[in-house]
């Protein structure tokens, strides 16, 4: 007996169930299951679940709308989905934001990469504000450097930051200004209020002043950035603070209703809710942005606490393993790891929101219960679409139902509609339909019989297990980037399986990914609630710093101290004492010059800075695979979490089940559970004996057992059922496993020991057509090139690929052809194919094993020079079996101006280091004297930085070469070569159909049998682009035929053919609309004409910089209008580069997308070719001699149309150094985007150069605050590179998106709020 003569309540409240776990005062335990929204007989789950069993415990009636007595309540731990429910629906609080003037479209345009890359509605989810204004205010960060060169006067007029850093207020706060916005928004109802100011983690003061004056005017809730989360970067940290507004008074509102239902509104009871980071807080303590994650957190500690000790006392030597947590519900399963400790992660996105803030590091994938199940041009498809609960699957009994996991699984015995509560059909009492299940499968069979008409019928039951491997399949690949991508090999963790839906699957996961032992927890159904209850009260404290740690690890510890001292006190204030607390204390540790921080914790508190350094480096080169000795390193952050415990934590499931006392520790607990009882074979008679599907046949005989029935020590071989009906729980016990039954009724399951063996070799025609595995392998392949890309962005150090985030992976035949491209950057799709063939074809035999080859040059497959392709071959037999092949956009390369995108270039030449065939590494080691010799002779101005990016995408590609040879182990090199050919012919039939409806839409062909689209677009100069495509009716063949095509110009937007060749992969992935491999198949049935020497196949002495960011949007264009698919983007990628001989910056701005039938275009985001990331403004301005000065939608740029263009971005960056190199090259200046169908063009952009003239003219720019000077207003055109002086600024005003159909009537009159007039020059005078 364990609880102390009261309840304690442990509850998890989902989006469908609420779940309680309940310790009662005799010391019995309850479970009950409620749905979280049931109206007609509750008002509130929790509250009523907590009644139920306090009243069952009782014996006496107690009416649902009378006050619960809390006396009896010992605790009561909660997790709710209130705020992420209110997030994902958008039905947070009315709130108000207040930024910095001139960014008052920060947060919409965020950092304007779009969410799916191959989605031409480009759409984002809405904004969480329904108010926003500028604060007149503005201060910067003085670097240490500038400090150094400045007056003792200047240096007088800076102020002290909290992170040490020199602050220098330009504009202290229009307090004026902010009374009237919060007055205003006070009459409109608004009682909520978010603040976010550039710098405000180093520099609050503006914050704090704003925020006292509105809770002085009256508001009920005040967020300041600076308060929640002082961290570097404006974007997340605004984000978070607007989350906070949007969704704490919605928390707080559900709260109050929640104690409302007790007699003294809970005061005497200790309440506590669960927060995403695995911790506990009292009530008044609880924010919005704190409870994301508060139900999949529970789950994480539910199988660290339980399972996690476990493997320690099952190991003959002792030694704990690590956890794979997989929870799997109906729509989504969450993954998550645990080795000794809550893994964090200070950053996440959830519903198009980045939180900043710690919180566990769970991966969710769209795959569950209630995944729906489709065939599509011969792959099987899971999600990410769910069935949900209404309609739900096919076997749910209602109307419209759809065909899910839920369903497969049904079908094949696994679940039991006897052994599943009956709570379908009109009356809620009827059990799963399986006859209606079996039904749509059938319809679904003969699809796949009438698409493989060569391939021998399937039977109902393998269609139905290739849709459980391909689900499988789907849910292993975060396992993998969780484990593989990091280092950890999956096949050392054991797999803790909970949720509804998990039980069905663990063995088979737990195969696919090579594990040995599955976990499965007597109250997998309702672990998160589980774990909630074993969860502690935590304080999480963290404060920013600039220090460097060889010099100020003694201010840093004397910080810890002061954090420790606040967050213990916190928690002896919640009644926990000093001898239950436990504190860790961390360093966020970065190299100077890079992004990323890592948390390092400290190991003893006389720990000195050998010790940290040798812990940083430890972890960096784990996580990046190479160290950075010659950078200082420094302390960003110093971060102290105390956690404890105010009562005696609930029992954990040994102790209650321990049959004399209750173990000492954990350890020793979980050592008493295991060796309870020895294994003996399980002597229970079964429920039932039925039959269930695996792999090729039917088991009759699989018995079923009920769970609540099993003894201790009990071993099950497989197969066999394992059941609970009233909890809706069925665990798959595959053939060959065995299953034993621990001490709480909880199992362990182990797998079979496989050895690996050669697999024999296959007929290629035979496999050729199996769908199953084709959709298995077209996943591998896509999480292959997944995976690259992480280690690459982990490995690289310039911002261009670790923050931009410019780079592609793939993984290509033994042709060269394109196996699977990871959706990176659009541009890339279909050149990298090209440069990796014309180098097969360059190399032939002289290509050795161990030899990595790197190339840019636009007549060898390249784009621009910038982008740099490293291509590693797998050999076998002394003959390559695959390629694989990275490649990323580098700082700078050489040429006429820093960041290699000269605007003027009119040779290669002139553009940087343009490089062939280089061997990059020969006999393994990598020949750095080699590519330094070509870089410094093209006066490359970033060496190092591009030196160490071409190690990290060595390291890239050698990831992938690990994967693919493990896959070849697993499968053998016939059959993954095979099924390479089958996803590429897949894709080209996917084209074929694509065709065929675009040519049904045409109406009658010509006389030669094909129908003919026709489009054309010109560049600014007049350039032409014309296209006709010809449509071949016999074959579904296309001809995209360039011929009409203007010739190459002397300048630099001339295009290579592979841009042309990404251009149509990508418009044609656009028009397909659904998930499916992208690869060489897409251009099979295609033929693409291009005119030699013109601008789309120039000489190859041409210069093309700005082919690959210019003329490719253009090119993309084109194809869409001849399809008729969308109105014209901003057709430009606006790259804005500036630098001197030691530093260089470039970015590319985003603009307005098109419009298109039945969607309005995207505003300020980036478009069809590119889908790179902006650099958060505070690091801009920390790393860069500049002030962002606007950053904000264009008003009324939008193309007007029955469907609107999306709006432009005005981007104004000040100068604060002389002699600063400026280049722009950018588009649509004079060619405005056109409408489509009736809608008219969008605005053309802008660049202007504000050159700082004398102060007695007028400023001509409107809205542009702080300006205590005046300029000469200069138009620099589409294409211009100048020398800017301190106090200059350039402003660059991006393209608005074209409309789509005839506007209505009424749309003069919200062409204003909307977008849709085009703004010329004079509106800036």
């Amino acid at each position: 007996m364990v609880a102390n003569g009261r309840f304690r309540f442990a509850i998890d409240r989902g989006g469908t169930f609420t779940d309680i776990y309940a310790e009662q005062p005799d010391g019995s335990v309850r479970v009950l299951k409620l749905l979280s929204e049931d109206p007609e007989h509750y008002r509130d789950a929790p509250r009523e679940g907590i009644r139920r069993i306090m009243q069952q415990f009782y014996g006496h009636e107690n009416n649902a709308s009378e006050a619960i007595d809390p006396s009896v309540i010992e605790w009561i731990r909660m997790g709710t989905t209130v705020a992420t429910n209110a997030l994902l629906e958008r039905k947070g609080e009315r709130c108000l934001l207040l930024v910095t003037a001139g960014l008052v479209d920060l947060l919409r345009i965020g950092y304007q990469s779009r969410p799916d890359i191959f989605d031409l509605r480009a759409s984002k989810p809405g904004t969480l504000y329904e108010s926003v204004a500028e604060i007149p205010e503005r201060v910067r960060i003085v670097s240490a450097a500038t400090y150094a060169t400045m007056e003792t006067s200047q240096q007088q007029r800076l102020v002290a930051s909290r992170t040490g850093q020199w602050v220098e207020v330009l504009q202290p706060p229009a307090l004026d200004v902010a009374q009237q916005v919060l007055r205003d928004a006070l009459e409109k109802g608004i009682r909520s209020v978010a603040v976010v100011f550039m710098h405000a983690y180093a520099y609050d003061a503006h914050e704090r002043l704003v925020g006292e004056l509105a809770q002085t005017l009256g508001f009920a809730h005040v967020s300041l950035s600076s308060s929640l989360t002082n961290m570097q970067r404006i974007v997340p940290r605004g984000l978070t603070c607007l989350t906070d507004a949007y969704l704490t008074p919605c928390i707080q509102r559900y709260l109050e209703t929640f104690r409302a239902g007790f007699t003294d509104r809970l005061q005497q009871t200790q309440v506590e809710l669960m927060q995403s980071d695995g911790g506990l807080c009292p009530l008044d303590a609880f924010s919005g942005y704190k409870a994301i994650l508060s139900g999949p957190a529970g789950g994480v500690v539910g199988y660290a606490k339980t399972i996690y000790p476990l493997t320690a006392a099952l190991s003959p030597e002792g030694q704990a393993r690590p956890v794979i947590g997989f929870d799997m519900g109906g729509t989504s399963t969450d993954v998550s790891r645990y080795d000794g400790h809550l893994e964090h992660v200070l950053e996440c996105e959830t519903a198009g929101v980045i939180i900043q803030a710690p919180q566990l590091d769970i991966q969710t994938v769209a795959a569950g219960g209630g995944s729906r199940l489709f065939f599509c041009s011969g792959l099987l498809q899971v999600g990410p679409e769910s069935a949900g609960a209404n309609p739900g699957p096919v076997s749910y009994r209602k109307p419209n139902g759809q065909l899910t996991i839920t369903d497969a699984n049904l079908v094949l015995g696994r679940l039991q509609p006897r052994f599943f509560p009956s709570i379908f059909g009109p009356k809620e009492d009827q059990p799963l339909d399986v006859e209606a299940a079996r039904t749509a499968f059938a319809s679904l069979l003969r699809q796949v019989h009438a698409h493989d008409t060569e391939r021998p019928p399937m039977t109902m039951e393998e269609l139905a297990l290739g849709f459980i491997r391909v689900a499988n399949e789907a849910m292993c690949r975060p396992i993998r980037s969780m484990t593989e991508s990091r280092g950890y090999d999956p096949a050392q963790h054991v797999l803790a399986c909970f949720g509804g839906a998990g039980g069905q699957h663990a063995c088979a996961v737990a195969s696919n990914l090579g594990m040995s032992t599955v976990y499965i927890h007597r109250y997998a159904g309702i672990l998160s609630a589980y774990g909630i209850g074993l969860s502690e009260s935590v304080e999480d404290l963290q404060e920013p710093c600039a220090w460097r740690l060889a010099t100020d690890l003694e201010r840093a510890k004397s910080l810890l101290n002061e954090l420790e001292a606040r967050s213990r006190g916190t928690l002896e204030a919640r009644g926990i004492p000093t001898t239950r607390i436990h504190c860790e204390r961390f360093l966020h540790l970065r190299y100077e010059g890079t992004d990323i921080a890592l948390l390092i914790p400290e190991t003893t508190t006389d720990a000195d800075e050998h010790d940290y350094v040798a812990a940083f480096e430890r972890a960096y080169e784990r996580e990046h695979g190479f160290l950075l000795p010659e950078r200082s390193i420094l302390i960003d952050n110093v971060r102290v979490r105390a956690a404890g415990q105010s009562a005696l934590t609930m029992a954990t499931s040994w102790q209650t089940k321990a049959a004399t006392s209750v173990p000492e520790s954990t350890t020793s607990g979980a050592r008493a559970l295991a060796s309870s009882r020895p294994g003996v074979e399980a002597s229970l008679q079964p429920l039932d004996r039925v039959a269930v599907y695996f792999a090729d046949e039917w088991h009759a005989e699989t018995p079923v057992y009920s769970l609540n029935e099993l003894e201790a020590g009990e071993r099950l071989l497989g197969p066999a059922l394992l059941v609970e009906p009233a909890g809706g729980i069925t665990v798959l016990i595959e053939p060959a496993c065995q299953a034993t039954v621990l001490a709480d009724r909880s199992i362990r399951i182990d797998l079979p020991s496989t050895t690996r063996t050669v697999p024999k070799r296959v007929d290629s025609t035979a496999l050729g057509a199996d769908p199953v595995k084709r959709s298995v392998f077209a996943h591998r392949f896509m999480s292959i090139a997944e995976q690259m890309g992480r280690t690459l962005q982990r490995t690289a150090v310039s911002t261009n690929i670790k923050e931009r985030l410019d780079f592609s992976c793939a993984i290509f035949d033994a042709k060269g052809g394109l196996v699977a491209n990871a959706p990176h950057i659009p541009v890339h799709l279909g050149s990298m194919q090209d440069a990796v063939r014309r180098q097969v074809e360059h190399l032939g035999d002289r290509w050795q094993p161990g030899e990595v080859v790197a190339t840019n040059h636009p007549a060898m497959g390249g784009t621009h020079l910038p982008d740099i392709t490293v291509i590693t071959a797998v050999f076998q037999n002394k003959r390559p079996v695959f390629f694989v092949a990275s490649r990323g956009h580098h700082a700078d390369i050489g040429g006429l101006t820093p960041g290699s995108m000269p605007p003027f270039s009119r040779t290669l030449s002139e553009e940087g280091a343009a490089i062939t065939c280089l061997k990059l590494v020969e006999n393994g080691v990598f020949q750095e004297a080699r590519i330094r010799h070509v870089l410094e002779q093209a006066g490359c101005r970033c060496l190092h930085d591009v030196l160490s990016d071409l190690r990290a995408q060595i390291a890239a590609n050698q990831r992938g070469i690990q994967l693919m040879n493990q896959l070849i182990q697993e499968q053998g090199l016939d059959t993954v070569q095979c099924y390479m050919q089958e996803i590429q012919q897949t894709a080209a039939n996917v084209v074929r159909d694509l065709l065929r409806q675009i040519a049904q839409r045409q109406g009658r062909p010509s006389a030669d049998g094909c129908w003919q689209l026709t489009a054309s677009d010109s560049m600014d100069d007049g350039s032409r682009i014309q296209l006709r495509i010809e449509i071949h009716q016999e074959d579904a063949r296309a001809v995209f035929d360039f011929s009409g095509t203007d010739a190459q110009v002397v300048a630099n937007w001339n295009a290579p053919p592979s841009v042309a060749a990404s251009a149509i992969i990508y418009c044609l992935r656009c028009l397909i609309g659904r998930d499916i491999p992208l690869n060489q198949g897409f251009l099979e049935p295609v033929s693409i004409r291009i005119p030699t020497g013109s601008l789309l196949d120039p000489r190859p002495d041409a210069a093309v910089v700005g082919g690959n960011v210019l003329t490719s949007q253009r090119v993309t264009d084109v194809v869409l209008r001849a399809f008729g698919a969308c109105a014209a983007s901003q057709g430009c990628m606006n790259n804005l580069t500036f630098g001197t001989e030691d530093m260089s910056y470039y970015e590319t701005i985003g603009g307005g997308a098109g419009a298109g039938p039945g969607w309005h275009g995207e505003s300020g985001v980036q478009v069809h070719m590119t889908n790179t990331r902006m650099t958060d403004p505070e690091l801009l301005e920390l790393r860069y001699p500049v002030l962002l000065r606007r950053f904000r939608l264009r008003p009324d740029s939008g193309g007007r149309g029955r469907w609107r263009g999306g709006q432009g971005i005005e981007r104004e960056l000040e100068f604060l150094q002389d002699d600063i190199q400026v280049s722009i090259l950018s588009e649509r200046r004079v060619f405005a985007p056109y409408g489509l169908a009736g809608g008219q063009a969008g605005a053309r952009g802008y660049n202007w150069w504000l050159r700082r003239a004398g102060h007695g003219q007028a400023d001509p720019i409107k809205h542009r605050p702080f300006s205590d000077h005046s300029y000469q207003v200069i138009n620099l055109g589409n294409k211009q590179s100048i020398r800017v002086g301190a106090g200059d600024r350039i402003l660059i005003c991006t393209p608005g998106g074209g409309g789509y159909g005839t506007p209505l009537e009424d749309d003069l009159e919200t062409a204003t709020e909307q977008g849709g007039l085009v703004c010329e020059p004079e509106q800036l005078q």
